[in-house]
């Protein structure tokens, strides 16, 4: 696996020359490339600005929006919803400007927190590596732009890249941040999990995840809807086998080759492709017992290296990526802006060492790539059994448990490794970076 990425980074290092690598690490050349890429996502889009109408999620979006702001029926406070009642915020600020300009709103919503991210990552353009990670950042948000700028998932990936990176120096802030992106969508509870297990401000993260949290739920509270507080468990938990869902993926192999009893279709209640199968429903009813003992035991590991004075940051990071991975691939359900759930952490990990960080960045590029090929590019042949599609779904998710792997492997030596101070540790990073960007 050296030898592969240090081939790799040898292809990088031809293309990203020193005087190229200067370049792109001042604030007016990232300035310019973040308002580059953000012109073509809107050119992009453009033709449904101007039309009035949404793309992806947004119209389901825009439907919950306008049923709250004309109809005055809340979406988590009238009736139970399949997200946390914190995502009816961005779904209905959208909205404010009417339905027509819907697309665009959310389009300015998500740009507006990926430049938070941005400046956020390099300090204002006085870190120096935080340079490599927000370029980092922009591509991953290019390549999963098909999911990135039409799911609520754009708006959380940049709230939890600022939590991790903020932690540091603005806890309180790190922990609204974080707290609010669990209230959007669940997956963020993941990182907060590690932040508890391993950040020495937990007891600061947990007492203002406490205070936003009765924030939230005492206004829910006042508008009489505590009752549907929870309903997003509930809806999610019987949900079957989704089509992409990294466990899901022998069930389609058999789908595609005709297996008896066997088959893909569409459930219209939730907008969503299942599959079922000998043995599916069991195998649905088994992912979450398992995802929470995956959980369990990663916590304990992240324990162990804690109790061995490893570098907590590093430590947070890795345990993060497991988590996050757990949440994924014991997953019934696995749509594609899931992996946006990865990139924050990766991101962040680029940020502090290239060289430790490279595996994962360079699956998280392939990860990114397959997933915009498999949805939207080639889902319907997907849909309809196409060996060619599946290859590729097959490739994204066996990287999936690839990454995976890698974080628990990272997590394990750790574990077993010598006790090592932070200040050494920081020093053969910072030697590990500059032998990979030599020239």
């Amino acid at each position: 696996m050296s030898y592969i990425l240090d081939q790799v980074d040898h292809r990088v290092r031809r293309v990203l020359t020193p005087a190229r690598r200067l370049w792109l690490e001042t604030p007016r050349t990232l300035v310019i490339g973040f308002i580059a890429i953000h012109v073509v996502f809107l050119l992009a889009l453009l033709p449904a600005i101007l039309t009035g109408n949404v793309l992806g999620d947004l119209p389901l979006y825009r439907t919950w929006a306008q049923q709250g702001l004309v109809h005055h029926v809340w979406m988590g406070i009238n009736v139970e919803w399949v997200y946390p009642i914190g995502a009816l915020f961005p779904i209905v600020v959208a909205g404010l400007g009417g339905p027509l300009l819907y697309q665009l709103m959310w389009f300015l919503m998500t740009a507006a927190l990926n430049a938070f991210a941005v400046v956020v990552l390099t300090d204002a353009g006085r870190k120096i590596s935080g340079y490599r990670s927000a370029w980092f950042f922009l591509v991953i948000s290019f390549v999963l732009s098909p999911v990135g700028l039409l799911r609520l998932e754009g708006l959380t990936a940049p709230l939890v890249i600022m939590g991790l990176v903020l932690l540091a120096r603005r806890p309180v802030v790190a922990a609204a941040l974080l707290t609010i992106a669990t209230w959007v969508k669940v997956w963020p509870a993941a990182v907060v999990v590690a932040v508890v297990v391993a950040s020495r401000r937990r007891i600061t993260v947990i007492l203002t995840g406490i205070a936003v949290t009765a924030g939230i739920v005492g206004t829910v509270f006042a508008l009489g809807g505590l009752k549907y507080i929870t309903g997003f468990v509930t809806m999610q938990s019987d949900r079957a086998m989704q089509l992409e869902a990294p466990i899901t993926t022998p069930w389609v192999w058999l789908a595609a080759l005709g297996h008896p009893n066997t088959f893909i279709y569409q459930n219209y209640a939730i907008a969503t492709r299942e599959v079922s199968g000998p043995g599916t429903t069991l195998v649905a009813s088994l992912m979450n017992p398992l995802m929470f003992i995956a959980m369990g035991a990663i916590v304990t590991l992240m324990l162990v290296a804690l109790r061995r004075h490893h570098d907590v940051s590093q430590l947070l990071l890795v345990g993060s990526l497991a988590l996050v991975g757990a949440f994924i691939i014991f997953n019934k359900v696995g749509s594609p802006q899931y992996m946006l759930w990865l990139a924050p952490v990766v991101v962040v990990g680029v940020s502090q060492s290239w060289h430790a960080w490279r595996a994962p960045a360079y699956m998280m590029v392939a990860i990114g790539i397959l997933t915009t090929l498999i949805f939207p590019v080639f889902y319907m042949p997907l849909i309809n059994g196409d060996l060619s599609a599946l290859v590729l779904l097959t490739a994204r998710n066996g990287l999936l448990i690839v990454m995976f792997g890698w974080s628990l492997v990272a997590l394990w030596r750790m574990v077993v490794a010598p006790v090592t101070s932070p200040a050494l540790l920081s020093r053969r990073l910072a030697a590990s970076d500059a032998r990979t960007f030599a020239a």
